[in-house]
């Protein structure tokens, strides 16, 4: 080695990164959509993806079976199929929402069903469907057989002790060819309080869980609570439930000024389910937020079913109900996050699995 020439040798040395290992929770879940009612798959695949990083473990899909049989015996599985792929994609458990009973409406059913009754002969095509549904997509791990009941009867009242027999027939056939899949029939916490008819959810309490969808609105469809008051609403399910387990598919808190909603009113209530959840996690199946996304008004005007329902004959109601479903929103139609979606996060990041 030449005089007077100094070799230095650097060692570089590499330590390993530590990554953080997202951790999923498949009680908590979102009902996730894009913010623009005309969606592209590649939109919804950004949406999914969006909505899985928050480290939820399940989604909300909901069928209908006017849709899904349009000719008796042939299925339509496209858009089913497109979904399904996107939750299994994303790691996402599915609770299904189908409609023997949907709010107001007995069905939708499709066509050539003609005018089907709760009886032995609906009985059969519904054990039928939804044992070819969970059989397609085992990510379906909870499935809703009525969705918001309390609606329908209160103006059909005489057909509860029918559909009691139904739902229990339907459920003994599914649930031997199912056993690993729970059911349950779903009421408006705001329906039941508002009309008080907490004794029928003591009357349909078939099944493995009892779901409730919440929005902290009077007989009009305006935010009228606070966020405490809300939560003391949400106390109430455990009184009705009995020993059942629970199950809040649809919480939101609409942001809609025109409705009485705001972001602080939204974050704050977002924190009292959280608690909520969090005090009563071993009587919980799942915790579903409403919704990833806002959507202009005039596309929640247009998903509205006004069949067989005369208060939302009325203008005014129809309007508020679009306004404050399409403000529930985390995220603005614009894609702008708001307060209430970085809590979000944390929330569901809070709640580890148990």
């Amino acid at each position: 080695m030449a005089a007077g020439v100094i070799v230095v040798i650097i060692v570089a040395v590499f330590l390993p990164t530590q990554t953080t290992i997202l951790q999923k929770n498949e009680k908590l879940g979102l009902y996730i959509l894009t913010p623009s009612p005309t969606t592209t798959l590649s939109d919804l695949k950004d949406a999914y993806a969006e909505a899985a990083s928050t480290g939820i473990g399940r989604s909300n899909v909901y069928l209908f079976w006017s849709t899904l049989e349009p000719q008796q015996g042939q299925y339509d599985w496209k858009i089913p199929d497109a979904l399904m792929s996107l939750n299994k994609q994303n790691d996402l458990k599915v609770t299904l929402y189908f409609s023997i009973i949907n709010n107001r409406v007995f069905g939708p059913f499709p066509t050539w069903m003609r005018e089907p009754q709760l009886d032995d002969n609906l009985k059969e095509k519904t054990v039928k469907i939804l044992d070819d549904i969970l059989s397609r997509y085992g990510i379906v791990d909870h499935m809703i057989i009525g969705g918001g009941v309390d609606a329908y009867f209160r103006e059909h009242e005489k057909d509860i002790t029918k559909y009691e027999e139904f739902f229990t027939d339907v459920y003994n056939e599914l649930k031997e060819k199912h056993p690993n899949v729970k059911f349950g029939n779903s009421f408006s916490l705001h329906g039941v309080l508002n009309h008080q008819q907490e004794d029928l959810v003591g009357k349909l309490n078939q099944g493995d869980f009892i779901a409730f969808t919440y929005f902290p609105v009077n007989t009009l469809n305006e935010i009228d609570k606070t966020p405490e008051d809300a939560g003391k609403n949400l106390e109430k399910i455990l009184d009705l439930v009995g020993d059942k387990q629970i199950a809040l598919m649809e919480m939101s808190w609409s942001t809609a000024e025109s409705v009485g909603g705001s972001n602080d009113g939204q974050v704050k209530f977002m924190k009292i389910v959280y608690d909520f959840y969090r005090k009563n996690e071993p009587r919980f199946e799942f915790l579903t937020w409403f919704r990833q996304y806002d959507r202009p008004v005039e596309s929640c005007m247009k998903g509205l079913n006004t069949s067989f329902d005369v208060s939302f004959g009325n203008e005014f109601v129809l309007q508020h109900t679009a306004e404050y479903i399409c403000g529930t929103g985390l995220i603005d139609s614009d894609k702008n996050p708001k307060p209430a979606w970085e809590e979000f996060k944390k929330q569901v990041q809070f709640n580890p699995n148990s």
